[in-house]
């Protein structure tokens, strides 16, 4: 039987799609949105007003760059002033000085800063751009500021073996928290994969790594390491459940239960310019497909784990099956499983050939 509808805790705020990095492992959609389609900022403090009172208590201002959109500090004064808490999700180009006492002065209460790699050249080789050094002088300015700061990367087969590298980097520079994501096949991810993937033997030898660095560390700084879905026997607990915790709102408007739900053909997404996100979450067609349980075939229907899992992710079963409600392949139980097996095995001595969004 399904649980009754809960409200949202989050909102994932995409105010833009533009961003100056290139990076392979981009999880935003290749067919981005442009500019002109961006909201105003009338439309985003609506936005915020609706998700306030829908019972969202954070709020996370990502792109993109977010901080390409000039209102920023805008955005997160009107936040700020309802009460969420705001979290700013950037790659730290254009946090200057004077542009992050703009954000503090707002009412900022948290910066996730992302990295490519430990080191300068392999960080900007995979960023497409010089931009280690920016970045590690927004986060010394977040230290000096007294934000909490997190560091993310995205760990993948040309990163993953300097694991203690980017530990060591979130020590020196100060984060309260080290984000370790091993990457998500969506957007231009999945057309990257067979470069992307790791092999067994280097999650194994990452893994170690965490494991001791946690030991020692105990917690100075938090580290939080995100599995590699393809090498797992179970599909992660995505989201928590479609449309259960969480929502993300397009750069355009968009209202999705999930970043990556937009690419689902049929799901019946609606958009805040055409109703209340009250209404959207409550009752639209994109958030209701896949809550709960009764949406699932076997084997998810009869298995123990569907209220641990979820059926796995349906944007990863779209993605390699063509069909949202299929059991996610990476289950070990699901008839598509070999795609999964066969994607990593293909992947072991597979070339660095990468594709790029172009500037």
């Amino acid at each position: 039987m399904d649980r009754p509808l809960d409200r949202p805790l989050g909102l994932l705020a995409e105010l833009t799609h533009r961003c100056p990095l290139h990076c392979p492992y981009c999880s935003n959609p290749v067919a981005l949105v442009g500019r002109r389609a961006e909201l105003p900022l009338g439309h985003w403090r609506r936005v915020l007003d609706e998700a306030r009172e829908l019972g969202v208590l954070q709020v996370h201002f990502s792109g993109g760059e977010p901080l390409l959109r000039r209102d920023l500090a805008e955005l997160v004064a009107h936040a700020h002033g309802l009460g969420l808490y705001t979290n700013l999700i950037t790659g730290g180009q254009a946090l200057s000085e004077r542009r992050l006492d703009r954000l503090v002065a707002a009412g900022l209460d948290h910066v996730q800063l992302s990295v490519q790699d430990a080191e300068a050249a392999a960080a900007d080789a995979v960023a497409g751009r010089p931009a280690h050094g920016r970045k590690l002088a927004a986060a010394a300015r977040v230290r000096a500021a007294g934000l909490p700061l997190t560091l993310n990367a995205v760990l993948h087969r040309a990163t993953i073996g300097h694991t203690a590298a980017l530990i060591d980097l979130a020590e020196r520079l100060g984060a309260d928290r080290l984000e370790l994501a091993n990457a998500q096949f969506y957007g231009w991810a999945l057309l990257n994969r067979r470069a992307l993937l790791p092999t067994r033997a280097q999650l194994a030898r990452a893994e170690a790594v965490v494991a001791a660095a946690r030991r020692r560390l105990a917690g100075r700084p938090e580290i939080s390491y995100v599995p590699a879905d393809y090498h797992g026997e179970w599909p992660k607990p995505c989201m928590h459940g479609w449309g259960s915790r969480q929502l993300t709102v397009a750069p355009d408007g968009d209202v999705l239960p999930c970043p990556a739900a937009g690419r689902i053909p049929g799901l019946g997404i609606v958009n805040v310019r055409d109703a209340p996100l009250a209404e959207i979450w409550f009752r639209s067609p994109a958030f209701n497909r896949f809550r709960g349980t009764s949406w699932m075939r076997e084997p998810c229907r009869g298995c123990p784990r569907r209220e641990i899992d979820h059926g796995g992710c349906r944007c990863q079963a779209f993605e390699l099956t063509g069909d949202a409600a299929a059991t996610d392949p990476v289950c070990r139980l699901s008839p598509h499983h070999a795609l999964v097996t066969g994607a990593v095995r293909d992947a072991e001595h597979a070339p660095l050939h990468i594709v790029r969004r172009t500037p």
